[in-house]
């Protein structure tokens, strides 16, 4: 597998302009010529497919969901970044491209970074014309507020709606094509095979969801837009349908698959109640702007949080990262939350939480104030829990969340399957070990508006690809074995049922490849993952048929790929012998029980290439190489 990032060569600032200044064109009259499948309509989809649809090419849009207003994309609550400097604070592209880089603890490249960052700025001005509601302060101008890992306000917001209204914008954009005819939306389908033809992506294979009916799509190029992994966990953030089953097919045909290892646990969720749960619900990390993180003081309080006085509460957050405080980076603020939870000092009725408490922030702004910043937060917990956080704090843990891994990418986006690209969390670009928080949003938006359109059009421009018909061969092999494939699920007749499977491999990684992992737990997490995998091929129970609507089968499909996914996974952060962002080896850390990176032996992107289902996976590497920024020591106290 070769590894060619296709980074342009100049001056970190200008890398971007020059791409672009060098990129090979089509004349308008041709791009109708050539027709391109996306595959997921959340921000990074639907914005891909309606400015490539807006050059003149043919776009085939497809989702899972029933309208690409229901991608998980509207999720995404407290804000989207952006290098603008409305605060006049000391923020700009070069400050937020290093809080990115640093955020990411030194793992992501150079030029993709400064990319985001630099992209950021038009972003907004973009939003705002499609009618984002925004937030604005009391002069009129934009509002921006402060996320964790930086010391700046650089993030846009529209309370907790953001990643919702920013999706209508997008929408709007994709149905407007749709009217004019230039997307042809797919709703109620899923991919289930990427179909390749000498050596480069040339369609996929898709199931209807109503009718089960199996169908061929030819195209010139394939994007993938279909979000993270996170909800292999089970309990995670994630909505239901989430799942990485479009990567992991694109993997086994050829894509490598770059640090699956890196999932960012969010430190702001409400915890678990009990083993009947199939999800868990997202607090904002906005949240933490004016709210204070603490736990008893002494083990095993039990009294209510407001009957304990200051002396006696641990502000663990302020206390060992004093800098930072409460806005101290997810993984951070996650592994310090499980460290006070294991140390006894958790809170709630299962003792898994901690406090997120808004008593200070409340006689400083008043309550207005707040409810104005974050009011449908506030609501929503009250709604879920029966409690005003107002008057009582909120309970908050750990939670799987964004997957910093994916589908390895070139400067352009383009995986190792020449035409096969990669947006959003789908791929592992731009963030390194660890995400800061609201730059999800912007990767997706800069993914789809920005870079995407201008890298499949050179890369189109340049190779001029034949589009294969759907008669041939490889189409009818695709076809055949995803047949085979949904066949076998349906035969297996066992007793238990997928999300019995997906319950028990979550426990397995949370336990092992979660928040800390360790070379003893992970082997037997793959020893595990692997008997797991021979019950499920064993015991599965899939009720119904392939040949109609089956929601039963569309789990089992997703479930057979996470149990391949999950030792991939385990593997990867075996291999790893470092810590560095959301990998945190107990193996490698300081005195203080912080991360331990090692840039001598470690400072590349892993990326693995598919060699069978029973067989070990190849591990390359991509050197990464720090030039504008070296790497130093991240510490945020």
């Amino acid at each position: 597998m070769k590894l060619d990032a296709r980074i342009p060569a100049g001056p970190l600032a200008e890398k971007w302009s020059r791409f672009r200044r060098e990129a090979a064109l089509l004349a308008p009259a041709r791009r109708g010529q050539f027709e391109i499948v996306v595959v997921g309509t959340g921000l990074a989809g639907s914005s891909a497919a309606a400015t490539l649809a807006e050059q003149g090419y043919r776009v085939k849009a497809f989702c899972f969901q029933d309208s690409a207003r229901r991608a998980h994309s509207v999720a995404a609550q407290g804000g989207v970044n952006a290098a603008k400097n409305y605060r006049n604070d000391g923020d700009g592209i070069w400050r937020m491209f290093a809080d990115t880089l640093r955020g990411g603890d030194f793992r992501a490249r150079e030029a993709n970074v400064y990319r985001l960052a630099e992209c950021s700025r038009a972003l907004i001005d973009q939003a705002v014309a499609q009618g984002v509601p925004f937030a604005r302060d009391y002069a009129g101008y934009l509002d921006n507020r402060s996320f964790g890992g930086v010391q700046v306000s650089r993030t846009f917001y529209a309370r907790g709606q953001t990643g919702q209204q920013l999706l209508l914008g997008a929408y709007q954009a994709l149905q407007r094509q749709a009217a004019a005819g230039r997307v042809q939306l797919f709703p109620w389908h899923e991919m289930l095979d990427l179909v390749v033809a000498d050596g480069r992506a040339a369609g996929i294979v898709a199931r209807d969801l109503a009718t089960g009916a199996i169908e061929r799509h030819p195209a010139h190029a394939v994007l993938l837009a279909t979000g993270g992994f996170g909800k292999i966990y089970h309990l995670s953030t994630l909505a239901l349908g989430c799942n990485g089953s479009a990567i992991w097919r694109a993997h086994q045909r050829g894509a490598g698959f770059a640090a699956p290892s890196w999932t960012q646990i969010h430190p702001t969720c409400l915890p678990q109640s009990g083993d009947y749960q199939s999800k868990l619900t997202l607090m904002s990390e906005s949240l933490r702007n004016d709210g204070r993180v603490w736990v008893p003081a002494r083990a095993g309080d039990e009294r209510r949080p407001n009957d304990i006085p200051e002396a006696e509460r641990d502000y663990y957050l302020e206390r060992r990262y004093p800098a930072y405080g409460n806005l101290a980076p997810r993984d951070i603020s996650s592994r310090a939350a499980k460290e006070r939870i294991d140390a006894g000092h958790g809170v709630g009725a299962l003792r898994n939480a901690v406090y997120l408490d808004f008593r200070d922030a409340r006689e400083r702004l008043g309550e207005r104030v707040l409810r104005e910043r974050y009011g449908n937060l506030f609501a929503m917990y009250e709604k879920i829990t029966a409690v005003d956080p107002l008057r009582e704090p909120m309970l908050i843990s750990p939670a799987a969340h964004f997957s910093m891994g994916g589908l390895w990418v070139d400067y352009g986006l383009m995986t190792t399957i020449p035409g096969l690209f990669a947006l959003g969390e789908a791929n592992f670009a731009d963030h390194g070990a660890n995400r800061l928080g609201a730059n999800s949003l912007l990767q997706a938006c800069v993914d789809g508006y920005y870079v995407a359109p201008m890298t499949v059009s050179d890369h189109l421009a340049r190779t001029l690809p034949p589009r294969v018909p759907a008669s041939a061969p490889e189409f009818a092999a695709a076809e055949q074995s995803v047949r085979s494939r949904l066949a076998r699920l349906v035969e297996v007749g066992g007793r238990r049922p997928a999300d019995a499977f997906h319950r028990e491999l979550g426990r397995l990684l949370y336990a092992h490849c979660g928040l800390a992992r360790n070379a003893a737990g992970l082997t037997r997490a793959i020893e595990e993952i692997r008997t797991l995998r021979q019950e499920f091929w064993r015991d599965l129970r899939v009720t119904g048929s392939a040949g109609t609507m089956n929601q039963e089968l569309e789990k089992a499909g997703r479930v057979a790929d996470y149990l391949e996914l999950g030792e991939l996974m385990c593997r990867d952060a075996l291999a790893r012998e470092e810590s560095c962002g959301a990998h945190f080896r107990e193996e490698h850390q300081t005195p203080e029980g912080e991360a331990k990176r090692d840039d001598l032996n470690f400072a590349y992107v892993p990326v693995w290439e598919w060699r069978g289902p029973e067989a070990e996976p190849a591990l390359h590497r991509e050197p990464l190489h720090f030039e504008a920024l070296p790497p130093v020591v991240r510490s945020y106290r």
